[in-house]
């Protein structure tokens, strides 16, 4: 039974790290960015977006919070990294 609950364990530290590895590449991308390129895109403010990831990525980090928290703290990042970082880098290309 402890060998199950080791494994188990695991798999849940690494989803964990693996959510805050995402928050903070999506934190550090929303900084690369200028405010220009955000107003360009039709989207929110860079530092709306820098505030709000930054944000994120203090409080998983901590994993300060309850379940919900931290779930809607990573639907932030994975809506950044769908939605606004694409349109940002498809500004940069042309």
């Amino acid at each position: 039974m402890g060998g199950v609950l080791a494994v188990q364990s695991t798999i849940i530290m690494i989803i964990g790290l693996a959510v805050i590895a995402v928050t903070i590449f999506a934190f550090i991308s929303s900084l690369t960015y200028s405010a220009e390129a955000y107003r360009a895109a039709g989207k929110w403010s860079k530092n709306g977006w820098a505030i709000l990831l930054g944000v994120a990525a203090l409080l998983q980090f901590l994993a300060v919070g309850g379940l919900m928290v931290q779930l809607a703290m990573t639907i932030a990042a994975l809506v950044y990294l769908a939605d606004v970082r694409p349109a940002l880098s498809s500004l940069r290309r042309r």
